[in-house]
């Protein structure tokens, strides 16, 4: 069974960092893409990052200049260094993993890490 297993999620203060690890547990062919998405309150879920089997990163604009996105193929783990943090920044954080299948992709996820920033 598949499972995605994040940490590095908490409490810091606005302008401080944190780093999330996303680790993979289990086998996964054909990934297409890993990422982070985030869901702060009362707030639909957003992409915040995704880095793609090639490497080739995107980033949303809230958060660009200040999070890096990047994936380690041998443990099969994907990692988001948060810099600069702001309260905006305040979200449950999930890894999400998107499978290349023939008749589309398949996503999994991860069960979501929480992240506060305060003033």
């Amino acid at each position: 069974q598949v499972q995605l297993v994040e940490s590095g999620g908490g409490l810091v203060q606005a302008g401080g960092s944190l780093r999330l690890s996303c680790v993979i547990s289990g086998s996964i062919f054909n990934i297409k893409r890993m990422g982070w998405y985030r869901q702060g309150p009362g707030k639909q879920r957003e992409l915040v990052a995704i880095i793609s089997s090639g490497g080739t990163t995107n980033y949303a604009d809230s958060v660009k200049g200040r999070f890096t996105i990047s994936r380690d193929n041998v443990k099969n783990g994907v990692y988001l260094q948060m810099n600069s943090l702001k309260p905006e920044d305040t979200a449950v954080y999930y890894c999400n993993v998107a499978r290349l299948l023939p008749l589309g992709d398949y996503d999994y996820w991860g069960q979501g890490t929480q992240v506060t920033v305060s003033t």
